[in-house]
């Protein structure tokens, strides 16, 4: 009988509501759960067999099914923590499970799984674990190169030891020299003409070394080009001075050359006597209008190689000091002093672990007390040809299934460090939902009563 089928459609259709309030309040609930993806509820009708009959066909009752939305990103806010990240665009971090303890020491699942919640911070055992107790993966990089170590993905496990000092081997230095240096010399006599300029006294050529007792004429007749502190082997700091002379430019080797300068290093500050207090770095020429012309006579050259720079006994060794191209000029400077652009070099002492952070680049940098950021790892992130097929876990982690695929690395989407991707639930749009499915419910509990009514109008026909 219809009223008896009307029924039972019903009862299908409160099962159906029921079924989407259940999605609906889980929605909700999770607002705030990071990285979480809403579940969308389907609705499909049900027809009962006609015999081939199109006339005769009603209406069907219906079922309802979950419908994943992994395939929708939530929002990405900035986060305060360097170690979370959101994904921009496609794409899962490779996490694992802990299984248990031995000795102390996490013992972790084979099992790869997969999600998009990035609030990872570090454990005491030094792994990358996120708010969900999911473990995160990555590719090993070689400090050095930063290549990876291999194809290998493995937990990613932070090494908190310290690292070694870096002994100086380039150094930086681009600076401005004065037209007219002021010298002490010219300040005493600055009506004397080349008064600025270092007297040679006849010689026909730049001498290599300044002994400790011709220190106070040299620096009388020239001008500082500041210190840079440099770092041995043993990563020992070593203060490097550099001073600048201008002198007579019949000492020059190129004919477009009109003003000629000599730099000296501080080999010795405790020189006495007829030792040698400061070594000659290099002999450099400019043109009328300021630009570098040549250093000893090469006009090509824009650095300096320094064999076996030893400072006061300490050795560094052999150190490029680069100039630049355009990074060494002579214009006029109100002054009288020598103007630094650039001065940096690549020597470090050793230094302790500080902390980690995600960058961009999805990469994880340790970061250490000599300022060194070293990047030790890469996080990859994989892909699925039907991502909405991914079987849900708890936590935000997902499994392949068979209608997913297995995961494939290689994502298009992008990580962003100190980020984290929100819920994608619109709770305005859930509210509406909520609306909508609570009138279903109660159209589908009145047409129940209906047909209780039109039921009981039967009954009573044969009493």
């Amino acid at each position: 009988m219809g009223i008896l089928s009307a029924m039972t459609k019903s009862v299908g259709g409160l099962n159906a509501q029921s079924f989407a309030l259940e999605n609906i309040s889980g929605n909700i609930a999770n607002t705030q759960t990071t990285g979480y993806k809403r579940t969308e509820t389907s609705f499909q009708s049900l027809l009962a067999s006609n015999g081939g009959r199109v006339s005769a066909t009603t209406s069907g009752g219906v079922t309802a099914s979950s419908r994943a939305t992994n395939d929708i990103a939530g929002s990405i806010d900035s986060d305060d923590s360097p170690t979370s990240m959101a994904i921009q665009g496609d794409g899962y971090f490779v996490v694992r499970q802990k299984a248990g303890e031995s000795d102390g020491n996490s013992i972790f699942s084979s099992e790869d799984l997969y999600t998009r919640r990035g609030d990872f911070s570090v454990d005491r055992e030094g792994y990358l674990v996120n708010g969900s107790d999911y473990y995160l993966s990555g590719l090993k990089l070689d400090p050095d190169s930063g290549n990876p170590v291999g194809d290998a993905v493995d937990l990613i496990k932070i090494d908190t030891k310290g690292i070694g000092a870096e002994v100086t081997t380039k150094i930086s230095y681009e600076l401005n020299l004065p037209e007219v240096p002021l010298t002490q010399n010219a300040t005493n006599f600055p009506d004397t003409p080349d008064s600025e300029k270092w007297d040679l006294n006849g010689a026909t050529a730049i001498p290599a070394t300044v002994t400790a007792d011709d220190s106070d004429q040299f620096e009388e007749n020239s001008i500082t080009g500041s210190a840079i502190t440099c770092y041995d082997a043993n990563g020992t700091p070593v203060n490097l001075q550099f001073r600048w002379a201008k002198v007579d430019n019949s000492l020059a080797t190129d004919v477009n050359s009109t003003d000629t300068w000599v730099c000296y290093y501080k080999s010795d500050s405790e020189a006495t006597g007829t030792a040698d207090k400061w070594t000659q770095m290099a002999t450099y020429e400019f043109t009328a209008d300021g630009q570098l012309n040549a250093i000893d006579g090469d006009t090509t050259a824009t650095s300096v190689d320094l064999t076996g720079l030893t400072i006061d006994g300490a050795t560094i060794g052999d150190v490029t000091v680069r100039h630049g191209t355009g990074g060494l000029t002579q214009q006029a400077d109100s002054n009288g002093t020598v103007s630094i652009s650039e001065k940096d070099q690549d020597g470090v002492p050793a230094g302790d672990f500080v902390d980690v952070e995600i960058s961009d680049e999805g990469k994880v940098i340790a970061n250490y007390s000599n300022g060194r950021s070293v990047p030790i790892f890469e996080i990859p992130l994989v892909a699925f040809a039907g991502d909405s097929a991914l079987r849900r876990l708890d936590g935000e982690a997902y499994s392949p299934t068979s209608e997913s695929g297995p995961a494939v690395y290689g994502a298009s989407g992008s990580i962003v460090g100190s980020s984290l991707e929100s819920s994608n639930v619109d709770l305005g749009d859930e509210f509406t939902k909520l609306i909508v499915t609570q009138q279903a419910f109660s159209a589908n509990s009145r047409a129940i009563t209906t047909a209780n009514d039109m039921l009981s109008e039967v009954l009573n026909i044969i009493r």
